[in-house]
């Protein structure tokens, strides 16, 4: 008797070699004797996608979006059909299907394409034959047939996607950590492991660097009621429940603290201070599909001011290229472009009701001599935006300020 629908996603470092891919077979079926219906959403292996980037950098510096996810997409084939074979030789069976194949629509937004519905009557169909549904993540295809992406970490709203549209009791993210952690554990050892952690604070956490989820399949999780446990594919220990409360939440001020040091700061100089001047900028920004985090514009006593905001790195080019176009036609001074920076925020629906959080913060910044040159608030978060070269000191001595050391 069927104990119900698994969706199980594993990340590229999970299949990143023969023997992982053996592993991942062996845990899908163990699943399957155990009495379950599994659909799982697999990763390009390893760092198939970015060694597919560079190669596309080597024959064009500015290729064709549509042509990048022409190619992006075999990652996942491959990785698909192998894991398919592997699981065939443990006796079972199972079936491997590209993103198009199982009818995940998307729009036209190449690498960025968003999902519009999915037609999942092929993967019902399989799984009632007994099988294994194993499906290509990060693709879709749209109306008119041409493949798309889903932007980075798009498997992981592959599997909430189809973890919602077929009702499956639980949605499982393998990944190669045991969980979310405080912080990344790498920078700091004394990181500790959450238990639970709310759709918002993940969401605030993965918006602002934390690479564990894609904030994108976070806000699908969060819409639908899709409650994720992220874990370890090398290991059989709980992971980290994410779900739309925690008990006791408000006691815990701060949950988490990210760093994203692929970030780029633009300065535009000299802008004269009338209307219509920031919307200009902004506007043509969003038509070039680059997305603005922090903007800081400072208060005019000379009828000229300075707009500075911040990019990711990989849109920096793109970026500055439309503000130089924006400052020529507008009489701007100058344009600074400053790529030796990071962000650093603390997280935690606790800040709502507690009062004093951000004071703390910007005096830990101080007593380490760490200057703030940018600031960004949420009803959760505060990030600042710091020189690269003090992110990591800042990531340790603010866990060790908010107690995040010690926190079982």
């Amino acid at each position: 008797m069927s104990k119900g629908l698994v969706v199980q996603k594993y990340g590229g470092s999970s299949v990143a070699n023969v023997e992982r891919i053996q592993k991942v077979a062996e845990r899908v079926v163990s699943y399957q004797k155990k009495g379950y219906q599994l659909v799982v959403v697999v990763s390009a292996l390893g760092d198939t996608t970015d060694e597919l980037v560079e190669l596309a950098d080597k024959i064009n510096s500015d290729p064709s979006e549509r042509e990048m996810d022409m190619l992006l997409s075999t990652g996942e084939q491959i990785s698909v059909a192998l894991l398919a074979m592997a699981i065939h030789k443990l006796g079972a069976q199972a079936i491997s299907f590209t993103g198009a194949q199982v009818g995940i629509i998307t729009d036209t937004s190449h690498t960025r394409a968003r999902i519009i519905k999915i037609n999942a009557d092929k993967i019902k169909e399989e799984l009632k034959k007994g099988k294994i549904v194993i499906v290509a993540g990060f693709q879709g295809v749209t109306l008119n047939q041409d493949i798309t992406t889903l932007g980075r970490g798009g498997s992981d709203l592959t599997a909430v996607a189809l973890a919602k549209e077929l009702t499956a009791g639980s949605c499982e993210i393998y990944t190669d950590v045991e969980g979310i952690y405080t912080t990344d554990p790498r920078i700091e050892p004394k990181a500790r492991k959450i238990k639970e952690i709310t759709y918002d604070e993940m969401l605030e956490m993965a918006s602002l660097g934390a690479q564990v989820m894609q904030a994108r399949s976070i806000e699908v999780a969060k819409k639908f009621n899709v409650p994720l446990h992220v874990r370890s594919s090398f290991s059989t220990k709980t992971g980290t429940m994410i779900i739309k409360e925690v008990k006791m939440m408000e006691e815990v001020v701060v949950s988490g603290i990210t760093l994203n040091k692929n970030q780029a700061k633009i300065t535009l100089c000299g802008v004269p201070d009338k209307p219509g001047v920031a919307v200009r900028l902004f506007q043509d920004l969003a038509v070039a599909g680059v997305s603005v985090d922090m903007i800081v514009q400072n208060v005019s006593h000379t009828r000229l001011t300075d707009i500075s905001f911040t990019i990711a790195k990989a849109d920096s080019a793109k970026a500055g290229k439309i503000t130089k176009a924006v400052a020529k036609k507008i009489g701007s001074s100058d344009v600074l472009l400053d790529e030796d920076i990071a962000r650093v925020s603390i997280v935690g629906v606790g800040m709502k009701s507690h009062h004093g959080v951000a004071a703390k913060m910007f005096g830990i910044m101080a007593d380490n001599n760490i200057n703030i040159e940018m600031i960004s608030t949420s009803d959760i978060s505060i990030s600042c935006i710091i020189k690269k070269k003090f992110a990591e000191t800042a990531v340790k001595k603010l866990h060790e300020e908010f107690g995040l050391n010690k926190r079982g």
